[in-house]
């Protein structure tokens, strides 16, 4: 079983079995289950994304995430949480 499937296993609400407990059943670290989700797979909103922004700034290195933020709003991609939005363009750009 992989990582991703023993995480969907464990209910965070079950009040009988903890979520130590849980993992520790599963032989799962904890680590592994608060790891947040978006290291795990990327969706196809992300990958669409990323490709933008890819080739944005190979046209443009000199971009900032701000820069990057106004190119990507001229292309049609709002997004409601600013925040969300820039830390999506930083974890591209410089990760």
């Amino acid at each position: 079983m992989s990582v991703s499937e023993k995480v969907k296993c464990i209910d965070g609400r079950n009040k009988k079995l903890s979520i130590s407990r849980q993992c520790e059943l599963l032989q799962l670290p904890r680590s592994s289950y608060y790891r947040p989700r978006y290291y795990q797979v990327e969706d196809e909103e992300n990958l669409e994304l990323m490709r933008l922004i890819d080739e944005e700034f190979l046209r443009h290195p000199f971009y900032g995430s701000r820069k990057m933020k106004v190119y990507l709003n001229r292309r049609g991609l709002r997004f409601a949480q600013k925040i969300i939005f820039l830390k999506k363009i930083k974890k591209v750009l410089f990760f």
